[in-house]
């Protein structure tokens, strides 16, 4: 298979009004690319648009951004790997040092923050605003991330993390699992802010505030359950915890039947259950990671 230097990835859906604009503008920035399109499904001639700027055009029937960026991370070999989304909101500027902190600085991944910049003037989706600070509290709180823009689609990767991440995103929520797997394997992150641009006239977004955003909440929460077990099940045998005490204070000074004591004893005893699952979950993963660290160290 062949080897690329550098490898650009634009995954597209329905991007026709925009697609021309990003690949020029990438080929100026880094001639010596060689950029990728993936088309994910679209019916408006965004592929043939591709096809006519004399890139590389591919086909991805599994809908969904996050099946996209695995295909492409399968297809495709590259000392740098660039992946910008094809609806011409970002600008390419620092295409070219982003890939070089990749190539001379070795970083793992760099990010490109967009909400430094002109990013909440120029986008006038209230909740979509409001969504993006949301996954950011939430990644702080959980992860102590210092990633600045989690659903940034403007990323170059290291083979390193290209090779060892697992996908397991199939759509919007995917930058999120880049940012939490990143700062659970140790990976060198670099940010860097880049300028932004809303859609031009008769562009759209596929994202869905609502839809997806649930999606993105639901992820994370998922791997906050799968890297921190112990914390997680502790949360969730607190919140038992409070629930038995405070139920069984409105029963002590409420009339009541004695049978009524049964709900604070439950909710005491899930608890118990709760922090005996979070050890026995840190324990596992303790020496499964342990275990799997001592594979690699083998190799």
């Amino acid at each position: 298979m062949k080897k690329d230097k550098i490898a650009i990835l634009i995954p597209c859906y329905n991007e026709v009004k925009t697609i021309k604009n990003v690949i020029r503008e990438l080929k100026k920035e880094i001639p010596q690319a060689t950029i990728y399109v993936y088309d994910n499904n679209s019916t408006d001639g965004t592929d043939i648009i591709a096809k006519n700027e004399k890139v590389i055009v591919r086909y991805e029937k599994r809908q969904g951004k996050g099946n996209v960026i695995k295909r492409f991370f399968e297809d495709v070999i590259a000392d740098c790997y660039l992946m910008i989304d094809g609806d011409n909101t970002y600008s390419c500027k620092n295409a070219k040092e982003m890939c070089n902190l990749i190539l001379k600085d070795k970083y793992d991944m760099v990010i490109g923050n967009r909400l430094t910049g002109t990013y909440f003037k120029e986008n006038n989706r209230l909740f979509h605003n409001f969504g993006n600070k949301f996954v950011l509290f939430l990644l702080k709180i959980m992860f102590n991330s210092q990633i600045k823009d989690a659903m940034s689609g403007f990323r170059t990767f290291s083979p390193k993390f290209v090779n060892s991440f697992n996908i397991q995103s199939k759509e919007f929520e995917i930058e999120t699992e880049m940012c939490i797997f990143s700062i659970e394997n140790d990976m060198k992150v670099h940010q860097i802010d880049i300028g932004y641009r809303n859609r031009p006239k008769g562009s759209y977004s596929k994202l869905k505030t609502i839809k997806d955003g649930k999606k993105v909440i639901k992820t994370i929460f998922r791997f906050f359950k799968y890297y921190k077990p112990k914390k997680f099940y502790n949360l969730l045998g607190f919140i038992n915890m409070i629930i038995s005490i405070v139920s069984l204070i409105i029963i002590i000074k409420l009339p009541h039947n004695i049978f009524f004591y049964i709900i604070p004893i439950t909710f005491m005893f899930i608890a118990i259950l709760l922090f005996i699952t979070g050890e026995i979950c840190n324990t596992i993963k303790f020496y499964s990671s342990r275990n799997f660290n001592k594979k690699e160290n083998e190799k």
